[in-house]
């Protein structure tokens, strides 16, 4: 069986093709695009962009099914979740591709991404492990167990993509600028009482871009260093010297300071980028309903 995964995410769109291996899956197909959603104000997400999304779905599809997928799942999150126009949407999306769109709330958000990670740890540990999953419209701290699943989980409607619409104006960011972007990262995971895991993983377009600048350990100093990179060149520049896509280096500051306050939140710990984050979780909850049946 092979199965696949459409993540509309606040930035990205994401496709995944996976079929079993072992109790995991190994990769067959992956595709990105960058559609952003968010421009940090809320309210509708306006009429081309939503053309471009559903072009970009249906593309996505078309892919997964040349490529074998049996089961095709399309799957939102923040920046639609909160849209004022999300049905209209979803229609428009369901037109071009086929496709009905599942709208995840925060709580499956948190889930799929904590079963994402933690089902791609080759030897996953039995004590409490942490997620951090930083999103383009949303942020979402989780804790929990292989073996029992979520136990704890935050969400906050704070992502890079919303935080740099609101305030990053400069090619490079100014030092003001990346100033107010700590400051609301620290006040957003503030007074967040979350438990002391064991391990802790990062899951998320920030995180995994990271591992070409930090490899898999994302400590404070590591981040702290990378941002220090990041925020030294225009966008165009920092990209072409780094090898990474345009569009992530603009949001990297946004995500680097989320991913630093989030580690704060678990008490310091440092994060390690992990091998698997939502779209893997969907593939593999796929994959357990089928061989239930």
């Amino acid at each position: 069986m092979r199965s696949a995964c459409i993540d509309i995410g606040s930035n990205t769109t994401r496709l995944l093709v996976a079929e079993p291996s072992g109790a995991g899956l190994r990769e067959v197909l992956a595709r990105r695009m960058f559609v952003p959603l968010v421009d940090g104000t809320g309210g509708a997400i306006d009429s081309e962009t939503v053309t471009v999304l559903a072009s970009v779905v249906a593309a996505h599809a078309a892919l997964a099914r040349e490529a074998g997928a049996e089961h095709i799942q399309a799957v939102a999150t923040a920046a639609i979740r909160h849209a004022a126009n999300r049905e209209a949407l979803c229609a428009a999306v369901k037109r071009e591709s086929g496709l009905r769109v599942r709208i995840l709330d925060d709580a499956e958000e948190a889930r799929l991404a904590f079963a994402g990670a933690t089902g791609m740890i080759p030897a996953p540990p039995a004590g409490t492990i942490g997620v951090v999953d930083i999103g383009g419209g949303s942020s979402e701290l989780v804790a929990g167990t292989v073996s029992g699943g979520v136990s704890w989980y935050v969400s906050v409607r704070v992502g890079s993509g919303v935080l740099t619409e609101r305030h990053v104006h400069g090619d490079p960011p100014t030092a003001a600028e990346l100033e107010v972007l700590r400051t609301e990262a620290e006040m957003a995971f503030a007074g967040i009482d979350a438990p002391r895991p064991a391990s802790l993983y990062a899951v998320g377009g920030s995180a995994t871009s990271l591992r070409k600048l930090c490899g898999d350990e994302l400590s404070t100093a590591a981040l702290d260093a990378a941002l220090g990179l990041v925020a030294a060149w225009p966008v165009r520049d920092a990209a072409r010297r780094l090898s990474l896509a345009r569009e992530r280096v603009r949001l990297l500051p946004a995500g680097l300071v989320l991913l630093r306050a989030a580690s704060a939140a678990f008490g310091g710990l440092p994060l390690e980028v992990a091998r698997g984050g939502l779209r893997e979780g969907v593939v593999l909850e796929d994959f357990a309903a089928d061989r239930a049946t």
